[in-house]
């Protein structure tokens, strides 16, 4: 397991070519590293010493189920409480450095590859105490509640989930879940697809869940809809849902990406 990308910001200089990889489409968007940069960071009500790159959201034409940010807090810095909206779970997952993540009045040291499941209606808060910045994905939706079902916060780390092989790829193509896929509580999942190189999706995955892929590690040839985009770890892909898509690792290491799709509802008409 390699190191995880986090963005450093900074701006490019003058004599910087402005050509770059962005994409936006009706059916996906990339939004690759070299664009994320000081100058299209935001501010977060409620935590100090802190600065995020929001990377999806909700609007006509984008995400239409949940938001996606890379937060970075310097030293000293956080948010006593950091979500504020009700009914909002989120998912935490660290990429550098160290976290304190204080859920439900109880106190987590999070590290690299830490991964916190944060139930709507949890009291959770931030801070960083040590000396370094520490960077983190911060995934939210709206929970959809399902009568006799509840969803439950937890805190883990990649390092103590043992991946799953998909079938039939002689463990090329292996997925880190961090909830069952059967378990109706959850109404998403945040998970760790790794491919080894020379590993494929083997077919255009064509479905109605909505996809947001941040590539950790190694790069890749990805299917989006018609095009084949070359993407390397720091890239930002969104695929809205039925937009087909299938995977080309050829190396030298592995492609690995932080993955969220919505599942286990029913499709609302009214």
């Amino acid at each position: 397991m390699g190191k995880y990308y986090s963005p450093s910001g900074g701006l490019p200089p003058q004599t910087h070519l402005t050509t770059e990889r962005a994409i936006v489409t009706e059916a996906y968007t990339v939004i690759p590293k070299g664009v994320m940069t000081d100058i299209v960071t935001s501010n977060l009500p409620g935590f100090s010493n802190t600065r995020s790159w929001i990377i999806a959201r909700p609007i006509s034409g984008f995400a239409t189920t949940f938001s996606q940010l890379i937060v970075e807090i310097a030293p000293g810095g956080g948010a006593p409480k950091a979500e504020f909206e009700a009914g909002v779970e989120g998912v935490v997952f660290v990429t550098k450095g160290k976290l304190n993540l204080t859920l439900d009045g109880e106190l987590h040291q999070m590290e690299e590859g830490g991964y916190a499941y944060l139930a709507a209606g949890s009291e959770w808060g931030v801070e960083n105490v040590s000396d370094d910045v520490v960077s983190y994905h911060w995934i939210r939706k709206a929970y959809e509640r399902l009568e006799g079902y509840e969803a439950k916060s937890f805190v883990t780390n990649e390092k103590d989930v043992q991946p799953t092989s998909m079938p039939d790829t002689n463990d090329v193509w292996k997925t880190t879940r961090f909830t069952d896929s059967s378990d109706l509580a959850h109404d998403m999942q945040v998970n760790i697809v790794t491919f080894q190189p020379g590993g494929v999706i083997p077919f255009p995955e064509t479905h109605v869940m909505e996809h947001g892929l941040y590539v950790l590690e190694g790069k890749a040839m990805y299917l989006l809809n018609n095009d084949w985009v070359e993407v390397e770890a720091g890239d930002f892909m969104w695929l809205r849902a039925f937009c087909p898509q299938a995977c080309y690792a050829g190396g030298p290491g592995e492609f690995r990406y932080l993955l969220y799709k919505d599942m286990n509802r029913q499709v609302k008409l009214t």
